[in-house]
């Protein structure tokens, strides 16, 4: 009889659900990067970080397209499902997206009913920033459904990152002119897949994306959420060291 080993123990999953600040992204479209891309870093091995994001989605098409049923129903006790639209809700430009403040707030609320009849936490996120400054400021992008989100965080007792806040005041820390290392900010030539440059205030580069990362982490450990801070990774012990500055006292490290 062939000796079968104990079961190993089931990973927690990291949902993402929301639009392209924190999507995949494909090869061709590098070096744009969503925040959702090096979130699984911060964490340890007990944990799988799944994003479903999808680029140009608000609340009302990721439902239409059948992008939430699926991962409800794959949905275990103690799993997480971080929640961030509002960019293409908010956009009335196009209609075939755009969702009311109404709506966006009843569609987070589906979200939220459905990941806790499931037994699983969700954790709402208000929408990242756009940068745009006047006068040295970076302005608020997102007023009327960053509100919403926070309203219905306080209203069904829903853990809440305020990502709009933290990241406006990362691009204040940044500046007009240093912030734009946080986007898809590319000269002609820079980068093959941008021949002609790029010049994108909504979408991250590989620097933005992790800074957003580590926004979204650093509220995770202050809040202690709902254990989810218990899965951090933990520094090695090599890495743990700080380097030795360079200099005729600097001894070599051994590879």
């Amino acid at each position: 009889m062939a000796f079968t080993g104990p079961t190993p123990p089931r990973k927690t999953t990291i949902y993402l659900i929301g639009d392209s600040t924190i999507a995949q992204k494909t090869r061709q479209t590098f070096p744009e990067t969503g925040w959702g891309m090096p979130l699984g870093t911060f964490f340890d091995t007990t944990v799988v970080v799944a994003n479903h994001a999808q680029n140009g989605r608000s609340t009302r098409t990721f439902l239409a397209e059948n992008r939430w049923q699926p991962i409800a129903a794959a949905l275990q006790p103690g799993d997480y499902v971080l929640v961030q639209f509002g960019h293409n809700d908010e956009s009335e430009a196009h209609p075939d997206r755009y969702t009311s403040p109404a709506d966006y707030r009843r569609n987070l609320l589906k979200f939220v009913q459905e990941t806790r009849a499931r037994k699983a936490y969700p954790v709402i996120i208000t929408p990242v920033t756009r940068r745009k400054f006047k006068d040295g400021r970076q302005q608020e992008t997102h007023v009327a459904y960053s509100a919403a989100t926070a309203e219905l965080a306080r209203a069904e007792r829903v853990p809440l990152i305020d990502l709009d806040k933290l990241s406006r005041e990362l691009l204040q820390q940044f500046g007009e002119e240093n912030s734009r290392l946080l986007f898809l900010q590319l000269a002609p030539g820079d980068h093959p897949n941008y021949p002609y440059g790029r010049q994108d205030n909504t979408h991250f580069s590989e620097l933005g994306a992790r800074k957003m990362a580590q926004l979204v982490v650093s509220e995770i450990k202050a809040q202690q959420l709902l254990g989810l801070a218990d899965h951090l990774a933990q520094p090695t012990a090599k890495n743990a060291v700080p380097p030795t500055p360079a200099g005729k006292d600097a001894q070599p490290t051994t590879p």
